[in-house]
């Protein structure tokens, strides 16, 4: 019996590791090795000496996660990484190759790291080029050096995307959690980018350029408090970082609002008409393989502006006037639906009849400055740019509503666009001819003047009030007296 535990002993051991040199460690193939293990394995029985040896190790392994993270987040700005996930081509290619626009030196510049001492405001509508600017510039050097990630208004989720956009997952995948309670304070996203500025001042001293982080659509940040403070804390960042030379931070934005935490403000615009045709004309060209007729395209170019997006949009049409003017109606409908007019409203639907009562003010006075261009035009017989669009001073639009408060919800809504130089425009063509229309309707001033003066009658009878008196016999007489001080 004692013979079989025996040879049983010696199988388990052959099978260990090499039954030549006699280690039981399969780990190594080296005899110096497997010796010092041993040693360490024998004397770890001692209580002192394990506890040195788990002080030892736990060292060891947060240098080295501290150093793994650092890493991560540098090869996050790599060409390779940043390209598949921020710079996918389209299906049929980048346009833009045939048509380049003024801005685009500027944001070629500060992509490629040659322009730094400061931080980037890019504002304008939406659909107006903003993105696409960033990346054709980011695809030119495969995204080399540049991180990019799009705001959201939970701000938990924004946080995912930053860990995200940086390849840092808030020491989410440590192991030294399973010896501690998790700090709050490791999910915040200002951890992350003091990681990133460790990242990039060593990255600054070895290729001597800025890294360029891009934060996407400003606006969906809430505006109130949390939204506000997340902006200024970001603004505070990459203000310090233009300083410093090691990051350079741009930020987009449709909306207005977030205009008056920044400084360096780039405002990006609609194509101008004789731009909007040539795109249209390559884009259409490129798609469909054949070249359109010269009326529809400056038809339909007179129907959409210069704006990129719808552009790009009707290009992938075979019949481009046709789904231009179906794009106008619809515009039209979704314009009635924000801020339709209801005659005789009810006093449920007062404040919402206000804000549509003053928004149709201002788009009137939209739509008689591009009437009154059209005419003056006509009668000198000049050419005119029909996707101009008439602007108005933001102090002029607070008088025109009598309600500046309300200016904010319909840059919010995308009916109306506020530039740098706070001039006041409707937020694309296809907004601007469906507000003409509507104006132009027959019985639209009855219907406008008609609400005015429902919200001012609903608005005297709040302003009222009535006094009840009881247990009063006929004859009974009521005396009510109004003394005033002087």
């Amino acid at each position: 019996m004692s013979s079989a535990r025996e040879e049983q002993h010696k199988g388990t051991s052959g099978s260990w590791g090499n039954c030549d040199s006699g280690s039981i460690f399969p780990i190594t193939r080296s005899p110096l090795w497997d010796a010092a293990l041993t040693t360490v394995r024998s004397r770890a029985a001692s209580p002192p000496v394990s506890v040195l040896c788990i002080f030892i190790g736990g060292v060891a392994y947060i240098a080295w996660y501290k150093k793994t993270v650092l890493d991560k987040i540098e090869r996050a700005f790599s060409a390779d990484r940043s390209r598949k996930s921020s710079t996918g081509e389209a299906d049929d290619g980048p346009w833009t190759e045939h048509l380049r626009r003024k801005e685009q030196d500027l944001i070629d510049n500060i992509v490629k790291g040659q322009t730094r001492g400061r931080y980037y405001f890019l504002v304008g509508p939406k659909g107006g080029g903003k993105s696409t600017l960033i990346l054709d510039a980011m695809r030119a050097i495969e995204a080399d050096g540049v991180a990019f990630l799009d705001a959201h208004p939970d701000l938990e989720v924004f946080r995912l995307r930053l860990g995200k956009a940086l390849d840092y997952e808030f020491n989410e995948d440590s192991q030294t959690g399973l010896f501690q309670r998790r700090d709050p304070r490791e999910a915040n996203s200002d951890i992350a980018l003091n990681k990133l500025e460790k990242v990039a001042l060593r990255c600054a001293r070895r290729t001597g350029r800025p890294l360029v982080l891009v934060f996407n659509n400003v606006q969906h940040f809430n505006n109130d408090d949390d939204g506000r403070n997340m902006l200024l804390q970001l603004q505070q960042r990459a203000e310090a970082w233009a300083a410093g030379g090691i990051v350079t931070v741009v930020f987009t934005s449709d909306d207005f609002w977030p205009y008056l935490l920044m400084h360096q403000v780039l405002s990006i615009r609609d194509l101008a008409y004789t731009q909007a045709r040539r795109a249209l004309t390559h884009m259409y060209l490129s798609r469909q393989k054949h070249q359109a007729h010269e009326d529809v395209i400056e038809q339909t170019v007179s129907i959409l502006g210069g704006r990129v997006a719808y552009l790009s949009k009707i290009s992938r049409a075979d019949d481009m006037l046709k789904s231009a003017k179906e794009l106008l109606q619809w515009e039209k409908a979704w314009l009635l639906s924000q801020i339709g007019l209801i005659p005789d409203c009810d006093d449920d639907v007062m404040d919402e009849q206000k804000w549509s009562s003053c928004s149709w003010l201002l788009l009137k006075e939209f739509v008689k400055l591009y009437q009154e261009r059209e005419s003056e035009c006509k009668v000198a017989g000049q050419s005119w740019d029909h996707t101009d669009m008439p602007s108005i001073p933001y102090w002029r639009c607070r008088q025109i509503m009598t309600r500046p408060d309300f200016l904010e919800d319909l840059d919010r809504a995308n009916i109306i666009s506020v530039d740098v130089n706070l001039d006041v425009r409707p937020d694309s063509m296809l907004i601007l001819l469906a507000a003409r229309e509507v104006v132009e309707e027959k019985g639209f001033d009855d219907v406008l003047n008609n609400v005015r003066d429902r919200v001012d009658e609903i608005e005297s009878l709040h302003r009222t009030r009535e006094l009840t008196f009881k247990d009063l016999s006929p004859g009974d007489i009521l005396r009510l007296e109004i003394k005033k001080n002087r």
